[in-house]
């Protein structure tokens, strides 16, 4: 099979920080989502309610949906998705959070020149 007879699958890793700003908010929305699924067990839905209840990181995973970040863009179908939320410590200016250093090391790891970087 050549390559363009075959299929091509892509992953894409997005990393993003948020700052939690309102966590009532956050976790009421959280609540009203896994209120409104209707395909949930009431066993799973009231251990869903209490841990969204006590983590800010838990009730965002309830929140975020994968699917919704490509479903608009065409020629793709989605195959497999997973994500994860956790607390964290953060300070901007700590180097462990420049990105673009972290994607340069990436890159030289795996062998990839990209010339318009210095």
């Amino acid at each position: 099979m050549s390559t363009s007879e075959t299929s091509r699958y892509v992953r894409l890793r997005v990393e993003v920080v948020l700052e939690i700003e309102d966590a009532e908010a956050l976790t009421g929305a959280a609540i009203g989502r896994i209120e409104d699924d209707e395909s949930m067990p009431e066993e799973e839905r009231s251990h869903a309610r209490s841990a969204v209840r006590e983590d800010e990181a838990e009730a965002l995973a309830y929140l975020i949906e994968p699917f919704d970040l490509v479903t608009e863009v065409p020629g793709i179908d989605l195959v497999q998705a997973s994500w994860s939320s956790e607390q964290i410590e953060y300070d901007p200016d700590a180097q462990e959070w420049d990105l673009d250093e972290e994607d340069e090391e990436e890159e030289e790891d795996e062998g990839i020149v990209n010339p318009g970087r210095s």
